[in-house]
């Protein structure tokens, strides 16, 4: 009787295990969850880590399969809000703006801690300070990019044309489609210009770093936070995401940790991570000016590693947005008069953070 007892125990275990190797084996097979990431521009270093954890694998890891989508000169924001992606990167002004005017999205993850903002001009042009813009044209982008310098302007007690209410304002903006060499130094005194991007393609001009100033607006004062990733409200409050199982939160919480990691990559392994880049790339790896592809996209990624790693990021914190720079944004913006009202409470979610990282809120010191 004994023996039979633990012949069926036996033959128990064994069938319980084999049932145990049969989930596990169709977990790994489940098909991974598909999602997209609408980045704010065309595919550059800028977005390198989301490129890096592609490529290896770190989204994969997480059970995803994230197509990331370039967006040109388009809004990132009414991309994702028509259903074209899941979630989006774009800058701080740009989403709380969007959110004030009813866009239901919310901030999940802080990437860049720095503003790569600048001003360009001559170095033999006298203008070494915001003050010194007076009397001046200064070539802004559309879209809601111009924000930067009008605080600037703010700052120094000046004004600019794109307030139409002003009559004679001390600044001149002109707008111009994101290539400097359309403007710059022919047209405009000074020329807003990001540290990874434009600036390396006025240098590709002719006009070497010894001959020019760089005003950088984090230095002065005004460091309105850039890409930000985002997700609609309707994607984090989904209980199944595209019938994955998992809620949008989790989904949120996985792309986030997949990406932070890719970004620690990318800037540890700033070759490789151009490796990555340049074949996604394409035409828009070089930009105005006679710099070669490479070049211009390793400036650019040791550009975006001082972005990256700053703040936050270099206490342990990368993705964090800190509540004390939110609220210096939020009043800035409110100052201007770009913000009626400070944004509700809804339009931060720190939960897909902690759950991406394991660490909480306001412990960061």
């Amino acid at each position: 009787m004994k023996k039979a007892v633990l012949a069926s125990a036996a033959i128990l275990t064994a069938v319980l295990a084999g049932a145990a190797l049969v989930s596990t084996q169709a977990q790994s097979m489940k098909k991974p969850v598909q999602v997209k990431l609408q980045l704010k521009w065309f595919p550059q270093s800028q977005f390198a880590g989301y490129f890096a954890a592609q490529a290896r694998g770190y989204y994969k890891d997480e059970g995803l399969e994230v197509t990331l989508l370039p967006a040109g000169d388009a809004n990132p924001v009414g991309a994702v809000m028509a259903g074209a992606a899941d979630f989006g990167t774009t800058w701080i002004t740009d989403f709380l703006v969007s959110r004030e005017k009813g866009q239901k999205i919310v901030h999940i993850g802080q990437m860049f801690q720095r503003s790569g903002f600048t001003l360009v001009t001559l170095a033999d042009s006298g203008i070494k300070t915001a003050a010194d813009l007076k009397g001046k044209k200064v070539g802004v982008w559309p879209g809601g990019n111009e924000y930067p310098v009008v605080a600037l302007a703010k700052k120094a007690g000046l004004t600019t044309s794109l307030d139409s209410s002003v009559a004679a304002p001390d600044i001149t903006a002109v707008t111009y489609p994101f290539d400097p060499s359309l403007v710059f130094p022919d047209k405009v005194d000074a020329v807003s210009a990001m540290t990874y991007n434009e600036v390396n393609q006025i240098v590709g001009l002719g006009f070497p770093l010894q001959k020019l100033n760089i005003l950088r607006l984090p230095d002065l004062g005004v460091n309105l936070l850039e890409d930000l990733m985002f997700a609609p409200e309707k994607v984090l409050a989904d209980k199944n995401f595209k019938a994955s199982g998992m809620t949008g939160k989790e989904i949120a919480a996985k792309l986030l940790r997949a990406s932070i990691k890719g970004w620690n990559w990318a800037v540890q392994n700033q070759g490789a991570a151009v490796d990555i880049v340049i074949p996604k790339c394409g035409n828009t790896c070089k930009g105005s000016g006679a710099i070669d592809s490479r070049d211009h996209q390793t400036w650019q990624m040791k550009e975006i590693a001082k972005l990256y790693y700053a703040g936050p990021t270099l206490k342990g914190f990368a993705g964090y947005l800190d509540p004390v720079a939110y609220k210096a944004n939020v009043d800035l913006l409110m100052d201007l008069g770009v913000l009626k009202k400070k944004p509700d409470a809804g339009a931060v979610d720190y939960s897909v953070w902690e759950a991406a990282t394991g660490k909480k809120m306001g412990t960061m010191k």
